[in-house]
């Protein structure tokens, strides 16, 4: 991966925020067409954040595209362009928690923190037999003083990069015991609680949102607004929207329309509507249709609106929800 060893702290920061929530394998094109695009920080701040948007586009969790941007114009502006060196200056900046300002610290300028990712929460639970659940403050506090205290002051970031990729590849949750140097003494294959730890609290409840979209025609043009409200998408682009808590039928959503002066009655024609799609985020599920039709007059007293032909779509960045309906319909 070409992170590793890297002491530039611009392209660890950018490796540490696509990788969050976010598997290697997937974040590994994001980094690299990041760093085609933008090869410095000062790059990055100067960039059009439709463009920025546009390269995140697919990677889910957009408020770490919105802190990426915050941040890199945060250090060209006030910081000369230079990436702040000390741990506590890192911290400060916006997006950056514990994690990846140790990362950063220890990677970029061998200062000694301790890196406590999924990883390393794996394998001190397992070794330690530590039952502290590592979503709570007590357990986290527990774990980040005794990875502290393990830490390798000399050679922080090796030692980071190390314990990081035995959980990756031997301690894995479904770890491969045979060949770890740890065997004899890890206390949860000597228990038998391998599968038990690390320990969570508790299980995100699963919230189900309904979405039907309004796809709005007029002289081959199509309809998109912009996402404000906080969120899931913010930010990104997308048709006009009517959420519901409960699934709606085709006269539902259209009567909706209208009710919210998405549409005017008798002005428009329903040319299509699309199948129940799903897709599920990490503690809630997305379910909806597209309704697709022509309007008599274009609206344009609606100033959100931007009026794009297909050409025009594919500069905008939408959630993979709508992606995916605009490549079946083959408008992009």
């Amino acid at each position: 991966m070409p992170w590793k060893g890297e002491k530039d702290p611009y392209k660890i920061w950018l490796s540490e925020i696509i990788l969050q929530q976010t598997r290697v394998k997937q974040g590994l094109k994001y980094y690299e067409n990041f760093i085609k695009a933008f090869p410095t920080i000062e790059k990055l701040a100067k960039a059009k954040v439709e463009r920025v948007y546009k390269l995140w586009e697919g990677l889910g969790y957009y408020s770490r595209c919105k802190n990426l941007i915050i941040t890199a114009r945060n250090i060209v502006n006030n910081h000369h362009g230079k990436f702040p060196d000390d741990y506590e200056q890192i911290i400060k900046l916006k997006g950056i928690g514990p994690y990846t300002a140790s990362a950063i610290a220890s990677f970029a300028f061998d200062q000694p923190f301790a890196v406590v990712d999924g990883n390393v929460f794996r394998v001190l639970a397992r070794i330690f037999g530590v039952k502290k659940a590592i979503d709570l403050p007590e357990g986290k506090r527990h774990f980040n003083n005794l990875a502290s205290q393990l830490l390798d002051k000399k050679k922080p970031g090796i030692y980071n990069q190390a314990i990081m990729d035995f959980g990756a590849t031997v301690c894995k949750p479904a770890p491969n015991c045979i060949p770890c140097p740890f065997n004899k003494v890890c206390k949860a294959r000597l228990n038998e609680s391998i599968e038990e730890l690390p320990i969570k609290s508790k299980k995100l409840a699963v919230k189900k949102r309904w979405f039907y979209y309004i796809v709005p025609e007029f002289q081959g043009k199509f309809g998109i607004i912009q996402r404000l409200e906080k969120g899931i998408w913010h930010n990104l682009f997308q048709f006009f929207l009517i959420e519901s808590k409960k699934e709606l039928g085709q006269a539902g959503i259209l009567k909706e329309a209208e009710r919210k002066k998405m549409l005017s009655k008798n002005g428009y024609q329903l040319v299509a509507v699309s199948s129940n799609r799903n897709q599920r985020l990490s503690h809630q599920i997305i379910s909806g249709k597209f309704l697709r039709v022509k309007l008599k007059t274009s609206g344009k007293e609606k100033k959100d609106i931007i009026w794009v032909n297909s050409a025009g779509v594919k500069k905008f960045a939408f959630p993979k929800f709508i992606n995916q309906y605009l490549r079946e319909e083959g408008i992009v």
